[in-house]
């Protein structure tokens, strides 16, 4: 899965909690056997001089300057091991376990193969760990997101519900005095307002209710990410082309094209729907909350009508990308200042 860009764990388990507190176990484990003379071992019976005594001396100092060696290098791997990297920074540890058994092979001197074990260990829990601590980070991103989001909704709702009962108030009000006055069309053309304005005001409330209702999107950035490429997702706002403005903030140079909105009473699965048919076509494959996909408006527009069985309420199948394009003219009337030759010296 690694040759593709996926990361597998090499030692699963529940969080990066967990990760830490295995791995403080694993250097507990990993101290005991260096400080033991367990760690790197040598021949026994050497002799200087023919010195037994000065022999094991020559052996201790030895094997304390090979510990130091690779414990250096494995700490260096522990430290800068990345979850992608991983495979190469295991064998860049066994390849100094080689290079100092072949060193001492006069006197015998290598690592021990479990004490090289726990180091391999410690840098797989280590990877493992940034993979998880990056993952959680990751979820919590995309949760306060989404929370933001729903708090922005909400606020729409709030803020058109309140519109709409001003409003109802100042029909009430001019319909009381139209029928004091006895004005019985008037009052009735206002009685017809005060129905939609009624019907209007369930909607929203309906609206906000149901969190599942909002519209989907699907918009491009030409721009940004080239073409033939889309984002997917889904909102509860009013106005959806108000989280369509949001996600062309100062994160993306240009800002998005809408090709498609769809309202439904469960755009969440809608959604969900959607990000399954084109699994095969994601643009990220391993963080499956980034929803682009490579795909053309024309094939999700095509996804959405046989899903959702409902017309679109915005389609367009070029991007417009005034932006960009207009970018595009300038820098050709105007070379980037990469490609301004320096003026002469």
């Amino acid at each position: 899965m690694q040759e593709v860009g996926i990361y597998e764990y090499q030692h699963p388990l529940a969080d990066a909690v967990a990760y830490k507190a295995r791995l403080a176990d694993l250097s507990d484990r990993i101290k005991i056997m260096a400080r033991g003379d367990r760690a790197v071992l040598a021949s026994t019976g050497w002799t200087v001089n023919g010195s037994v005594a000065e022999g094991r001396k020559m052996l201790r100092e030895y094997t304390k300057l090979m510990l130091r060696a690779y414990n250096a290098e494995a700490d260096s791997c522990v430290a800068r091991v990345q979850p992608h990297r991983l495979h190469t920074t295991v064998e860049r540890l066994n390849k100094v376990t080689h290079t100092i058994a072949r060193l001492g092979r006069t006197m015998g001197i290598h690592v021990a193969p479990e004490y090289h074990q726990l180091r391999v260990h410690e840098i797989e829990l280590t990877a493992d760990y940034r993979a998880k601590l990056e993952e959680e980070k990751e979820r919590i991103r995309e949760e306060r997101e989404r929370q933001r989001e729903e708090r922005a909704a909400t606020a729409e709702f709030e803020r058109e519900r309140a519109r709409l009962t001003k409003e109802q108030s100042h029909y009430l009000a001019a319909l009381a005095k139209l029928q004091a006055k006895g004005d019985m069309s008037g009052a009735a053309d206002l009685e017809a307002k005060l129905a939609e304005i009624g019907e209007a005001i369930v909607g929203v409330e309906a609206r906000q209710a149901n969190v599942r209702a909002g519209y989907v999107y699907v918009i491009s950035n030409i721009g940004a990410f080239g073409p033939g490429m889309v984002k997917i997702g889904m909102t509860r706002r009013l106005d959806p082309e108000d989280r369509v403005r949001e996600l062309g903030d100062a994160s993306v140079p240009f800002k998005f094209d809408t090709h498609a909105l769809i309202f439904s009473d469960d755009a969440v699965g809608l959604e969900a729907k959607l990000h399954n048919a084109l699994t095969e076509q994601r643009v990220n494959k391993v963080n499956t909350r980034r929803e682009f996909f490579y795909a053309s408006p024309a094939q999700v527009r095509d996804l959405l009508q046989e899903i959702a069985g409902q017309h679109l309420l915005v389609y367009h199948e070029a991007s417009e990308a005034l932006e960009w394009r207009a970018s595009g003219a300038q820098q050709q009337e105007t070379p980037p200042p990469s490609a301004l030759t320096p003026a002469p010296a």
